[in-house]
């Protein structure tokens, strides 16, 4: 059809980690999809395979782009940019660990490489039957030996002692490669993956342990964008844990104007916080300090502490809690900690019954998609009226069932937040009393929980878990224009 079905494949040291939905039918797919993955310390390398699903036969792989860890490290605020899609060769796509122990003696002659193969793990299926048939080859100084080969195993046991006897004087920049091959009785043997080391290093003393198989230098270059790029997003935090008795200090000091609101709030932890906190850290900051409060019970006094400094500080109520501030983003995080089981309770029959009907809905008569058949087209003609009046009714019927949906569900809207709310309603009146701005206190509550609670999730329900797979584009304008 001259299409794909691409998806994304998430790997970090050739484990899959993750997968993304489908986006049929495009060359151009958006997923926003949004993983957090917890790494191990020593991880090497993160891999996004873009594939095109095929509903008969393998699945086809379009590309690749590949980010080791110190890529990734090197930029603190992390990778955000279009990256060109590499193909994939099949001698980069290596896996597994090999044990070995290596030995160079100091003194003698004449000097021999003791090269002791025991056993490797996780190594690449390369034969239909999803196994392999490895067997190890060791490389110095001109020299070679191979191991004997295991069959159909990727976990092979080899046990064997290679020695090769090295040239006299200096060993200079020499290099030690041992590689792990797939034997195959047809055709070339398949590469499993390699590990250097250099003989000086060796000199100094016995290696032994479990190294990391790697793919033989990358030489494809750039491709310069011939399979396509991706957009990537890639950001590594790394958090040091301590023992709690190492976290209360701070703690303390953060929690300190909510236990003793007497004091002055200038020249708080909190609102020296709030005052350096940039637009770019705001989020995680907030994050943080939710989760600090929440695990101390603290979370509803916090919020209250928040927004009323933020309501000293506005002037006009209708700009109130636009902004992204230190006070709107603890709230929007908040909620979807606290009320995420009950978003789900109000809107996924809602949600269900639009993606079940599919139906087309267009107020917009320059964008209607009318039928095939229909060659001339008049603005204003009867089916573009009928195509208005439908979608009309079909709105304000979903937009009926979402209303009610979330006005009979006080009963089971979290505690928490309702607390938090009831407290924001009374802070909304002391500061704007007067009787214009009467309203000034139920936006202050609907400004979060319709703006950045009930709406995002309507417009993007699979990003809050309400539904599984991403939205097609004609149930998509449908959630759009919903949660206009």
């Amino acid at each position: 059809s001259g299409s794909s079905d691409p998806y994304c494949v998430v790997k970090v040291d050739n484990e899959v980690v993750a997968r993304t939905a489908t986006v049929w039918k495009s060359l151009n797919p958006f997923w926003g999809e949004e993983i957090t993955l917890l790494l191990p310390h020593g991880f090497h390398s993160l891999t996004v395979y873009v594939l095109d699903e095929d509903t008969m036969g393998q699945d086809d792989v379009i590309g690749r782009v590949s980010l080791s860890r110190q890529q990734i490290s090197a930029e603190p605020r992390g990778i955000d940019r279009w990256l060109s899609l590499a193909p994939v060769n099949h001698d980069q796509e290596v896996q597994g660990e090999i044990h070995l122990e290596l030995r160079v003696p100091k003194q003698g002659h004449p000097r021999v490489l003791c090269c002791h193969l025991m056993e490797a793990r996780d190594l690449a299926p390369r034969d239909p039957s999803g196994s392999s048939d490895p067997f190890g080859r060791v490389s110095c100084c001109g020299h070679t030996l191979e191991t004997a080969v295991i069959k159909r195993s990727r976990f092979p046991r080899w046990d064997e002692v290679l020695e090769l006897e090295l040239p006299e004087g200096e060993l200079g920049q020499a290099v030690l490669s041992v590689e792990v091959w797939d034997w195959d009785i047809v055709g070339k043997n398949d590469f499993l993956g390699q590990v250097e080391f250099f003989l000086d290093t060796l000199c100094q003393g016995p290696i032994r342990g479990w190294f990391q198989l790697l793919p033989f230098p990358s030489t494809t270059g750039d491709h310069g964008g011939q399979l396509g790029a991706l957009r990537l997003a890639v950001r590594l935090l790394e958090d040091t844990v301590l023992p709690p008795q190492h976290c209360q200090p701070l703690i303390q000091l953060l929690t300190e104007p909510i236990l003793c609101p007497a004091q002055p709030p200038e020249g708080t932890a909190l609102a020296v916080l709030e005052e350096v906190t940039s637009g770019e850290s705001r989020q995680d900051v907030a994050t943080k300090l939710v989760q600090i409060f929440l695990d101390q019970g603290l979370a509803v006094p916090l919020l209250d502490y928040l927004t009323t400094h933020e309501l000293a500080r506005t002037t006009d109520p209708n700009t109130l809690f636009r902004s992204n501030s230190l006070a709107s983003k603890s709230m929007e995080h908040f909620m979807k900690v606290v009320g995420l089981p009950y978003l789900h309770k109000v809107l996924q029959p809602v949600v269900n019954h639009i993606f079940e009907e599919k139906k087309y809905v267009e107020l917009d008569p320059s964008k209607m998609e009318l039928s095939q058949g229909r060659r001339i087209s008049f603005k204003g003609s009867l089916l573009e009226t009928q195509v208005q009046e439908s979608s009309l009714e079909l709105l304000k019927g979903y937009l009926g069932d979402i209303i009610d949906a979330i006005v009979g569900s006080v009963d089971s809207c979290p505690l928490p937040m309702r607390v938090a709310f009831k407290q924001l309603r009374r802070r909304a009146q002391e500061r704007f009393p007067l009787a214009q701005h009467e309203e000034v206190q139920y936006f202050s509550i609907s400004g979060f929980l319709f703006l950045r609670f009930f709406a995002p999730a309507v417009l993007t329900p699979k990003l809050f878990g309400l539904w599984e797979w991403h939205t097609e584009p004609c149930t998509g304008h449908t959630l759009l224009l919903l949660a206009k």
